[in-house]
């Protein structure tokens, strides 16, 4: 009788595990139906945004993935620090002043090549800076990067002509065609080649993560970085390169979002940090480090753009900001809720 009975309780006990699995593998596709079906009953009005004002529409929808590349391409290299333990809150300003800098370079006579190249070593010198505050100099990564957030955005402000908030060019000396065309043309299935450009770097990023040293040590040096250290990892420079390669892509989203825009803006990346995290927590990544997914983090952002554009046409512009505040809360609690679970 009691064999029967423990026989009993190890099968609710492995079907309520399974159930536990399942529920965390799939949650996050879930919650992105569900914001997708409740914006889409939603009256959202006769906007140019939404097309025909429906929020499935082809165009609504075209319109979603166009604006979601900048968080698609540097969300990636996001959740791969955040899984080493590791934070930074300066990729919003980091990605303003990348805009800035490429559109001034592009309004001066570069071409795309030398602009191009010249921003990404920009943007890996950001993330060089970052990383040997934290790493080198064993500043906090939340106080670093808040130092270095002002940081740059004070150099995107301070390098910006005339005062201005924008940099669009003057009718002697526009912004080239081509610029826009970057982020907005139609390529393939109405996306611009900025879209494909971001499909690659999360392929690439999820190829990162699930198959090379780098992704497993940052796995490992989130998990327990003492441990980490005591098998032979080298944390300092493991850390350091995860600062640079985020600096890197900070650079590249903000290209895309001066493409997008068409012009160079030193507050176009303001929320960017918040945005990021949110999409990392919604994807599991622990805040503490240790386990986390590319692949979901990427779910998690588009989720992120579903609510802010969704948001946009249903209440007014200063309940936005309370609204994704809550979405954090929200993703804090679940991420720790799932984080318990599995280390329970």
């Amino acid at each position: 009788m009691k064999s029967m009975k423990a026989e009993s309780l190890r099968l609710r006990l492995d079907r309520s595990a399974a159930m536990r699995s399942i529920v965390k593998q799939f949650y996050i596709y879930v919650v992105l139906l569900l914001i997708v079906l409740i914006f889409s009953v939603m009256k959202l009005g006769e906007t140019s945004l939404f097309g025909r004002g429906s929020f499935l529409s082809p165009d609504s929808i075209i319109n979603l993935l166009r604006s979601a590349v900048p968080i698609l391409m540097l969300s990636g290299a996001f959740t791969l620090l955040m899984i080493s333990g590791y934070i930074d809150l300066s990729v919003g300003s980091a990605m303003s002043l990348s805009a800035v800098v490429f559109s001034l370079m592009i309004l001066n006579g570069f071409s795309f090549l030398p602009a191009l190249v010249i921003t990404l070593i920009l943007g890996i010198a950001m993330g060089y800076l970052n990383g040997a505050l934290v790493m080198k100099l064993r500043i906090t990564p939340v106080i670093a990067t808040l130092v270095t957030l002002n940081l740059f955005k004070g150099i995107a402000l301070l390098i910006v002509p005339d005062g201005l908030s924008a940099i669009k060019g003057s009718a002697a000396k526009a912004m080239p065609g081509w610029i826009n065309d970057f982020g907005r043309k139609d390529v393939l299935l109405g996306l611009p080649a900025a879209f494909y450009v971001a499909l690659v770097v999360i392929a690439l990023l999820i190829l990162v993560q699930r198959k090379t040293i780098l992704g497993k040590y940052a796995a490992a040096m989130g998990g327990n970085r003492i441990a980490a250290e005591l098998s032979g990892i080298n944390v300092l420079k493991m850390g350091w390169l995860l600062y640079i390669i985020v600096g890197f892509f900070a650079a590249l989203a903000g290209m895309a979002r001066a493409s997008y825009m068409s012009l160079g803006d030193p507050l176009s990346g303001d929320g960017m940090e918040l945005d990021c995290i949110i999409a990392v927590l919604l994807g599991g990544t622990a805040f503490s480090g240790g386990e986390g997914s590319v692949a979901k983090t990427m779910i998690g952002a588009l989720i992120i753009m579903c609510v802010t554009t969704g948001l946009m046409t249903v209440i007014p512009a200063y309940w936005q900001t309370v609204a994704k505040g809550s979405v954090l809360v929200a993703a804090v609690v679940l991420n720790h809720l799932l984080v318990r679970e599995a280390r329970s």
